[in-house]
C-alpha cells in the first residue's frame, strides 16, 4: 500500500512538472519557427512529451505491423512508423481503451488528435491539447460534428495526419464498437489513406479508462504497476472513387477488430 501511494505521488508530480515545463518551451519554439516548419516542431515536441509520460507511468508499448492473414505480425519501432513514406494525408483509426492510447499514437504517427470536447477542460492536459491543435468534437451536437468533419477534411487535404477514435469514447475489452462515420466522410472527400490500428493492454492492466473522472483515472493509473500494451498497425486502406463512406467505415472497423486480436496475441500470448 505504501509503495502504491509513493508511486502515485511521484508520477502525478512528474506528470505536472513535465507538462507544465514542456508546454511553455514548445510554445516559444513554435512561435519562432518558420511557418513551414511548425508542423515538424509540434510533432517533435508532442512525441517527446508522449514518450516521457509513457515512461513515467510505466507503459511499455510493443509495436507490430500485420498484413491481412498475418496472425502475429512483425515487430517495428516508433521511429520506423514515423519514417514510413507517404504521398497524401492519413487518417489513423484505432479502438480506444485508455488515455495512454493517445500518447502511443502520437509518438508513433504525430499529427493531430480528434478528441471528445470535455478533454479541453482537463487540468493541464486540456491546455496542452488546445495548444497543439487538437480537434474537439461534441458528438451529441450535430453542429459540432459537422464542423469537426470540415476541419478533418481540410487537414487531410493538406497532407496532414489525423488520429481518430471512431468508437467515440473509451470501452473495456477487445470488442470494437460501431464506428461513427464522420471522419470517413472527410477521408473520402480529401483522398486520404485510412490506416487501421488495433490496441490491447495486458490482461489485468489498470490502464482502462471507463466510467470515471479524469482525476480518478489519473490517480488510479499513477499507483498501478508497470503495464505492457501492444499496438498493431495494418496496411493503409486506399480510398477509391466509387467507395461510399459507410463501406469505408465498415472495412476499417473489420480491420481494426482483426488487428486488436493480433495485438492481444502479442501482449498476452492468447
Amino acid at each position: 500500500m505504501v509503495v502504491r501511494q509513493m508511486r502515485r505521488a511521484a508520477r502525478i508530480a512528474g506528470f505536472g512538472a513535465l507538462t507544465a515545463g514542456m508546454l511553455p518551451a514548445f510554445l516559444v519554439h513554435q512561435r519562432i519557427a518558420r511557418p513551414a516548419d511548425r508542423g515538424n516542431v509540434r510533432d517533435r515536441w508532442v512525441g517527446a512529451w508522449s514518450g516521457a509520460l509513457l515512461g513515467l507511468f510505466g507503459v511499455r508499448a510493443h509495436l507490430r505491423i500485420a498484413s491481412p492473414g498475418d496472425a502475429l505480425g512483425r515487430a517495428t519501432t516508433f521511429g520506423a512508423l514515423r519514417e514510413r513514406s507517404r504521398d497524401r494525408g492519413q487518417l489513423i483509426v484505432a479502438n480506444h481503451r485508455s488515455t495512454a492510447d493517445i500518447l502511443v499514437l502520437l509518438q508513433a504517427f504525430g499529427g493531430r488528435v480528434v478528441s471528445r470536447a470535455d478533454l479541453s477542460r482537463w487540468p493541464l492536459v486540456g491546455a496542452s491539447a488546445r495548444s497543439v491543435g487538437t480537434v474537439f468534437v461534441d458528438r451529441s451536437d450535430a453542429v459540432s460534428g459537422a464542423s469537426a468533419v470540415r476541419t478533418i477534411r481540410s487537414m487531410l487535404a493538406r497532407g496532414s495526419t489525423v488520429i481518430v477514435f471512431a468508437e467515440g469514447t473509451t470501452f473495456a475489452g477487445d470488442e470494437v464498437r460501431p464506428f461513427h462515420a464522420g471522419a470517413f466522410v472527410a477521408a473520402l472527400r480529401s483522398g486520404a489513406d485510412v490506416v487501421p490500428v488495433g490496441l490491447a493492454y495486458r490482461a489485468g492492466s489498470d490502464a482502462a479508462f471507463v466510467h470515471e473522472s479524469f482525476g480518478a483515472h489519473l490517480a488510479r493509473v499513477a499507483a498501478a504497476a508497470p503495464s505492457d500494451m501492444a499496438m498493431c498497425v495494418g496496411p493503409p486502406i486506399a480510398v477509391g472513387q466509387n467507395v461510399r463512406a459507410a463501406e469505408l467505415k465498415d472495412r476499417a472497423h473489420a480491420e481494426v477488430q482483426r488487428l486488436v486480436r493480433v495485438a492481444r496475441k502479442s501482449v498476452d500470448g492468447a
